[in-house]
């Protein structure tokens, strides 16, 4: 491979590379087979394989197993073929690999899913896997990763789609000023374990997609992640115009157009891809709305086949998942409604839908005649999910337009708390720890709690050496990085030692780690409410203490920025100096040593925006404990006794004051209960109350919070009752869809029309065990009894005077009266005496319906 390299002229002419490939000896023909499987990502024996034939080179190289081994010298290779100590490691790490790809299906996946009969397909924008394969951008594609990786440990039937960028995760540079700075990553698609998708032919598969007045073409390229498939769009072909070939080049790049361009391209893309390769999913997942317009394409495919658009929707909503992942509106595409028939024209009438139809299943009352990708989402499915309890309460009141006479708290929208994938982020100390302690058989009771209970067996000491060996690793790594980067910047010798003293493994100073995504909501700058009160706190000699700070601001949030700037201008700060670090590159193999390596992880958000937050599941699992705000997972994770929790000021509190509040809150613990308890020192030379606490952190967060919990929620939440409802849909030519929609188009038409009316109260006073009668008259306008449901509500009120209902009966149709009224009558009998309250209210209801409350419509008495 030869190309130039740069543009400067030197006396002897330009410089040019030239890449000259070492022969993989037959003793490790594999080695480019476990090179091409994304299972290295976890799989650290496997990295570590490539690391021990030339360290220097593996870093060089990104870890990038498939560029390492185009570059790595022929005598080493040759070496490490005739070293008995690298083949005994090589034929390990085989046996590892085989024993995997092996392995039968988990037994929950086995009793749900069946391979010959069912295929989840799970589309995403990003997927973060490894810092080798920049596909991603943050937390969904690391998230979307993970997903993947359970997938894959629990031999699920399952397929992930994507789009391949030519530049992906971007690289971050910090100037002098606090100034964000970012590059592009080239991607070479042979650095990337990647393959073309052939056809029968041997040439690579494409398939097309409709632009306006023109047709894109698009590459397809498989990734192999364990078990299961990765596939992905490319748009860069010869035969597509310039500006077309750039559609996939930057993830979230490019302006508007780009935008719908790439979700066209990644949801119609995609479903012709999968079809292209004989593929018909049982059930569709759409992981946050970028993806949203396979809907359409599923819908046009029915619709040409036969059906009508309205049965057709029902068809494809009954095997389709969909997963929001923000409260954030920014995190909602939005287009316009001209953009939309501006893409569309062309398409719209293999929907056979008037403009109208097509429009409203993107209507929102906030998008102000805007095509809203998220109500796409939700109207294309029938189940719908948040990503943590919090999270699914708020979605539930956002996006509660979609059932708009429904309490939100009864909506459709539940929700499934994120996971972490174990095997990813779990310290390499700790794994080697367990196996030595517990043999491999900890890596299957990930989801066992009581199996995690032993963690109480481990002797403090142990405990307390691994978690320093993770320090040091830290440091070590934080200095590597931090010196280049304020030498680049100007700083003399002198300051750069001053910056970083405290990043000192002979100093006992407790590291407290913030990092993640620069977005205002997230709060970077919280600690410098009260900047004096700080310094002195992580000034105290008896209780020292390091903040350390990475993250990127996305390009285009100029406040983001801005927060990334007042953190450098408090490291500058004589006070501050060295006590506030701020590291730049943030990317995933950061994020791993920082959630690994602190003491203590910090996560301040403003509250309810953080939808789950996964990072301090990251820090927890190895024994780091948590200051958190009580927001997304950590609302559930916290028990009083595995870190440290801020109850969230009331939203209503205007915000300058919730953040002096909650900032005061926040210092009030590290001075009074986080400081203390790291340096508070026994007999031993280490705190015994602060392992106590990080065994607990361990213990409850592990098994809990991992992604194999994560995606069996899935699987039974959502994956089997979606592959059950679509076939039961399809059947008999989509006779149940026809059917549905049909019942639906007659409660929406008469519905206005419908009355209800109370015609006897229960008796005001009775005793225990009697019973009493409640009956109402409906006038039904056109429905049939039967299709409707009539409930009373038996509970009290709270002190706030809120209805609380705890039981509830169903009024049964009992003929009519003399105004043509339908009668539903009821005996009520409390099974408690006191004070009690009812309430009555009907709504639509069909067998075939997948949530109760679906219609959305609803009548209180």
């Amino acid at each position: 491979m030869i190309g130039r390299e740069g543009v400067s002229e030197m006396s002897s002419g330009s410089r040019f590379t030239l890449e000259v490939q070492p022969v993989v000896p037959p003793a490790l023909a594999r080695l480019p087979e476990l090179a091409g499987n994304l299972a290295y990502s976890w799989n650290r024996r496997a990295r570590l394989l490539f690391a021990n034939l030339d360290r220097a080179l593996w870093h060089e190289c990104g870890h990038n197993p498939r560029v390492f081994l185009r570059r790595v010298s022929q005598e080493k290779l040759d070496e490490a073929a005739a070293s008995l100590v690298f083949l005994q490691d090589y034929k390990g790490v085989l046996s590892e690999y085989d024993t995997y790809m092996g392995k039968a299906p988990d037994a929950e996946i086995a009793g749900h899913l069946d391979p010959a009969r069912d295929l989840v397909a799970y589309f995403c924008a990003e997927f973060g896997f490894h810092e080798s394969a920049p596909i991603y951008s943050g937390g969904l594609g690391i998230l979307a990763g993970d997903h993947c990786k359970a997938a894959t440990d629990l031999g699920a039937p399952f397929i992930a789609v994507g789009l391949l960028y030519r530049s992906g995760y971007v690289d971050q540079v910090i100037d002098g000023h606090g100034n964000q700075q970012l590059r592009n990553r080239p991607i070479d698609f042979a650095d990337l374990p990647v393959t073309p998708l052939l056809d029968d032919a041997g040439a690579q598969r494409r398939v097309r997609v409709d632009l306006p007045h023109r047709v894109l073409q698009l590459n397809l390229w498989q990734a192999r992640v364990g078990h299961i498939r990765l596939l992905l769009l490319d748009a860069d072909i010869d035969a597509n115009l310039a500006e077309d070939r750039r559609i996939t080049e930057a993830l979230y790049g490019g302006d508007r157009n780009t935008r719908m361009q790439q979700e066209i391209v990644l949801g119609i893309g995609g479903v012709r891809a999968l079809r292209s390769i004989g593929l018909y999913p049982t059930v569709w997942h759409i992981n946050e709305g970028h993806a949203a317009f396979q809907v359409l394409e599923r819908l046009r495919e029915l619709v040409q086949a036969g059906m009508e658009f309205d049965a057709a929707l029902e068809q494809v909503a009954a095997g389709t998942v969909f997963t929001t992942h923000t409260p954030v509106a920014a995190g909602h595409d939005i287009f316009e409604r001209a953009m939309m028939l501006e893409y569309f024209g062309a398409f719209l009438p293999q929907l056979r839908a008037t403009e109208e139809q097509f429009l409203a299943l993107g209507a929102s009352p906030a998008n102000h005649g805007g095509f809203n990708m998220t109500a796409l989402a939700l109207r294309g499915s029938r189940f719908h999910n948040g990503v943590s309890r919090i999270h699914g309460t708020v979605a539930s009141r956002t996006e509660s337009y979609i059932w708009p006479r429904i309490d939100p708290a009864e909506n459709p929208l539940d929700y499934v708390t994120n996971g972490i994938h174990v095997p990813t982020f779990l310290a390499p100390a700790w794994s080697n720890l367990f196996d030595l302690r517990w043999g491999s058989q900890w890596r299957n009771e990930l989801r066992n709690p009581g199996f995690w209970e032993r963690l109480e067996d481990l002797p403090d000491a142990t405990f307390w050496s691994t978690r320093q060996l993770l320090r040091y690793d830290l440091i070590r790594d934080l200095r590597q990085r931090l010196v280049p980067q304020l030498q680049r910047n100007g700083c003399s010798q002198s300051e750069i030692a001053r910056r970083t003293r405290y990043l000192d493994p002979d100093q006992d100073v407790c590291i407290m780690g913030f990092a993640r995504r620069f977005a205002t909501y997230k709060r970077a700058t919280l600690l410098f409410q009260d900047p004096g009160r700080l310094a002195r706190i992580l000034n105290d000699p008896q209780r020292p203490a390091v903040i350390v700070f990475a993250g990127k601001a996305h390009p285009h949030d100029g406040a983001g920025q801005a927060l990334l700037r007042t953190v450098h201008e408090y490291t500058q700060r004589a006070e501050l100096e060295g006590r506030i670090v701020l590291v730049e590159g943030y990317d995933i193999g950061l994020a791993r040593r920082l959630v690994t390596g602190v003491d203590v992880w910090l996560n301040v958000p403003e509250y309810p925006l953080e939808a789950s937050g996964t990072s301090g599941m990251k820090a927890g699992i190895n024994g780091v404990l948590n200051l958190s705000i009580l927001d997304g997972w950590w609302a559930e994770g916290y028990d009083g006794g595995n870190g440290w929790a801020i109850a969230p000021h009331s939203p209503e509190t205007a915000r300058e004051h919730r953040d002096r509040l909650e900032a005061q809150d926040l210092l009030d613990l590290m001075q009074n209960e986080v400081l203390p308890l790291f340096h508070r020192r026994d007999s031993r030379a280490f705190p015994a109350d602060w392992v106590q606490m990080a065994k607990a952190s361990m213990r409850s967060i592990l098994p809990r919070y991992n992604s194999e919990r994560m995606f069996l929620e899935y699987v039974r939440k959502f994956y089997v009752p979606a592959a059950r409802q679509q076939a039961l849909f399809a059947a008999d030519g989509h006779a149940a869809a026809r059917e549905l929609s049909q019942w639906k188009g007659r409660i929406a038409a008469h519905w206005p029309q419908l009355a209800v009316r109370l015609v006897e109260q229960a008796r005001p006073r009775l005793t225990l065990g009697e019973e009493t009668h409640v009956t109402v008259a409906a006038r039904l306008g056109g429905l049939a009894a039967g299709d409707v449901w009539v409930e009373l509500q038996l509970g009290s009120e709270d002190a706030q005077g809120e209805f609380c209902p705890a039981t509830s009966v169903l009024l049964m149709p009992e003929g009519t009266n003399e105004q043509g009224e339908t009668l539903y009558r009821t005996r009520l009998k409390p099974r408690e005496s006191g004070l009690r309250s009812y309430r009555i209210r009907i709504f639509p209801c069909h067998p075939l319906i997948t949530h109760r409350f679906e219609t959305g419509q609803m009548l209180w008495v």
